[in-house]
């Protein structure tokens, strides 16, 4: 009977059911399911004209009336009585094509399930008559039936069921609704079964425990200020100098009672901090809403919004804008490739399994307990770039990140024999994942060509960061997983031994220029007992500090981008720990403001420097002066900018005694100059000097080129040394207090 499936919120088709509906000899029949309702007046829809009263035929709230002398169908509202009210509501089953309109278009764009699907808030006009409400899409193509819930009706799944479209979305426009309204969705399974409430996998905005509710929101209210500043990033950033800073927005500052900054304070703190630092972007790991703050946002449950734990929608843009009118780039970690299974999330959603693999041996990961999406099924890899793009659009971010790119292209990805099933061809790679992967890059590039794509993959791929039209993957970058392993492996070692582990410091450039790489050292190398950067180097409390400046160097000196944690800037001495704030006390002390000091003039060297960044990948611009020196722990290379008419010589003693009068190799006769030396005082290191500011260059050959110079090479020290031009051209500073 109908008023079983009313009051079972298990009406399916309420346009055929509610509203006006068509009699057999012409004329309507009006039905309003109004549970608690005690009397229903029907008026135009401006309120001017009373049009009938409608009937009571079952005392839960069904109301009826016959309208043999209507000719057409028309809108109108309803007055209702309740016990202790009377609310005037336009009634939403009158408006089956505005909640029907625009799905036919969902599949054209990726971009269009985000501007389609989830809580809209629109206008519509009727006669004159504007009618603002808020629309709801949400996909469950296996429910038997779907209502909108909320704090507009009670949270009662009876008040507004929603109606299912040809392609498995539910719809329903509710007039009345507007921002700030608390909504989720009462699913029955396909056996009728109501599951857990469910939280819109679209929403814009979501709460946190306990109710883990969507919030309608609204996109349009925040004014830009950052025209010019998107307009530059229309450029070629592997021609550009990158020098990312990774936070965790929660832990990186707090304030006096131990709470979390907000956007807006990190708009302020956080922009003047990277500013002064010399960075060029920062990288915050993943701010897509999660309901566990211990997973650091790697488990996500709604990749359509900011998480409110620091503010709102609003908020958010707000720091993005700030930290682009200051010249700052934004990076978001993305993640793709697995989500958490949350009862009010995404897992079985409409009681199947609509975002996951059904089989757990390709939809389950033994890693992180969480489920795998369905690469292979189109609604999902829609969803999937829709929630990348949206952080481009709405959010103007400049870059994202993906976590976890091998985990999605290996089926056997920390699964043993018997834990996995082999791809048609027998083998372990998802093709259904590359093929994605591939797209989602194509999506990024052909509609925000300023952005960038980076991937964390840790294997050796084939063509992660190479264009798809030749058989890569599309990303932009690459973090350089093998060089972070090996040089940390290396720098940990004793310096007595590093002699015999030489190999782990220069074979990255073996594959240097295999991909687009970023050096990274990032959070995964500083919690989980591995110990803070600092601490991983031996030695004493000075040969530690040395031990960092002088890899810090190296870093910079190395081909590729450039990423660091949070705390690494000044020596952080503790793991890093999501539940507190850096440990900003250590500035106190004249070692870290050393490091934090060296940091900012690494920044400003290489920003001010196109031969540290301009031909990262190009092979011609790079060279080692000496790689087979392992008895002595040294390093030298040389950079060359694009024309090969500048270079800069970078040379690291990784053993705690100075060599003296070490000749080097230089390109080009003429006076040359140490223009950062990590052993400087002004960075709490020991001042042992280079022997002198400046250097002639000798007719001597020596490392493959024509001149040469002495020089002293401090203790655990990397030294950058710069040609002195004599064409009047400006010369880089000297940082420190060694000039």
């Amino acid at each position: 009977m109908l008023i079983d499936e009313l009051n079972g919120a298990r009406l399916a088709k309420p346009f055929e059911t509610l509203g006006l509906q068509p009699l057999e000899g012409g004329g309507f029949l009006m039905r309003a399911w109004l549970p608690g309702a005690e009397a229903v007046e029907v008026l135009s829809l401006d309120g001017n004209k009373k049009i009938c009263s409608l009937e009571r035929v079952h005392e839960d709230g069904l109301f009826e009336k016959r309208l043999p002398d209507a000719k057409e169908p028309f809108h109108y509202k309803f007055s209702v009585t309740y016990k202790d009210s009377v609310n005037e509501v336009v009634d939403p089953y009158q408006f089956r094509d505005e909640a029907y309109y625009g799905l036919s278009t969902m599949n054209e764009t990726p971009a269009n399930v985000y501007k389609t699907m989830g809580a809209h808030l629109i206008e519509v006009d009727i006669d004159g008559v504007k009618v603002k409400g808020t629309k709801f899409v949400v996909y469950a193509p296996s429910a038997t039936c779907v209502s909108v819930i909320g704090d507009f009706n009670f949270w009662d799944g009876r008040r507004h069921p929603m109606a299912r479209s040809m392609m498995g979305n539910w719809v329903l426009f509710v007039p009345g609704l507007g921002a700030g309204l608390r909504y989720k969705y009462e699913i029955k399974d396909p056996q009728g079964n109501r599951l857990p409430h469910k939280a819109d996998p679209v929403g814009f905005y979501h709460e946190q425990y306990p109710s883990f509710a969507s919030v309608i929101s609204d996109q349009t209210t925040y004014q830009w200020h950052d025209d010019g500043w998107r307009e530059a990033q229309l450029c070629d950033k592997l021609k550009k100098p990158i020098s990312i800073y990774e936070i965790h927005f929660g832990s990186w500052k707090r304030d006096a009672q131990g709470k979390s900054l907000s956007y807006r304070q990190m708009a302020d703190e956080l922009t003047s901090y990277v500013k002064q630092m010399g960075y060029t972007h920062v990288e915050l790991m993943p701010v897509m809403e999660h309901p566990f703050t211990g997973s650091w946002g790697y488990q996500p449950t709604g990749l359509f919004a900011p998480t409110s734990r620091y503010g709102t929608i609003d908020d958010f843009k707000y720091f993005v804008d700030t930290m682009h009118q200051n010249g700052i780039g934004v990076i978001l970690d993305w993640v793709p490739a697995h989500f958490p299974t949350d009862a009010f999330g995404l897992a079985r959603f409409d009681g199947t399994c609509v975002y996951e693999y059904e089989d757990p041996r390709r939809g389950w990961h033994p890693d992180w307990n969480s489920l795998i999406y369905d690469f292979g099924r189109d609604t999902v890899r829609r969803f999937l770039i829709a929630s990348a793009l949206i952080w481009l659009d709405y959010y103007h971010v400049d870059g994202l990140r993906v976590d976890a790119v091998a985990s999605m292209l290996y089926w056997d990805y920390s699964r043993k024999p018997g834990e996995w099933i082999p791809n048609v061809d027998g083998g372990n790679i998802n093709y259904e994942a590359v093929s994605f992967l591939k797209w989602f890059n194509e999506e990024v590039y052909r509609n925000y060509p300023g952005a960038m794509t980076i991937a964390e993959e840790s294997t050796a791929f084939t063509g992660v960061s190479r264009p798809t039209y030749t058989g890569g993957l599309g990303f932009g970058f690459k973090w350089n997983m093998g060089w972070m392993h090996d040089s940390l492996e290396y720098m940990q070692t004793d310096p007595f031994f590093r002699k015999y582990h030489h190999g782990e410091m220069s074979f990255s450039m073996i594959y240097a220029y295999n991909e687009n790489f970023i050096l990274s050292i990032s959070h995964d190398e500083v919690t989980h007992g591995k110990r803070s950067l600092l601490y991983k180097m031996p030695g004493d409390e000075w040969q530690q500090a040395a031990n960092l400046r002088s890899y810090l160097g190296f870093q910079y000196a190395h081909p590729g981008k450039k990423l660091n944690f949070m705390g690494t800037e000044f020596g952080q001495t503790s793991e890093w720990n999501v539940d507190s704030q850096l440990d900003w006390w250590l500035l106190k002390y004249e070692k870290h403001q050393g490091i934090q000091r060296l940091v900012r003039d690494l920044n400003d060297l290489y920003l001010n420097d196109p031969c540290l960044w301009e031909n990262d990948y190009d092979p011609k611009s790079f060279m080692w002066l000496d790689v087979n020196d392992a008895e002595h722990s040294i390093f030298a290379m040389m950079r060359m900018d694009k024309d090969r008419d500048d270079e800069i010589i970078a040379v690291s003693n990784f053993t705690p005694v100075p060599y003296i009068a070490y000749r080097l190799g230089v390109p080009k006769p003429g006076s040359y100059k140490v223009v950062l030396n990590t052993d400087d005082r002004s960075y709490w290191g020991s001042g042992y000097g280079t022997g002198s500011d400046t250097f002639e260059a000798s007719t001597i050959s020596w490392q493959n080129q024509y001149h040469s110079i002495v020089i002293d090479l401090p203790p655990l020290a990397t030294v950058f040394v710069k040609r002195i031009k004599d064409d009047g051209q400006k010369q880089p500073k000297q940082p420190g207090s060694s000039k």
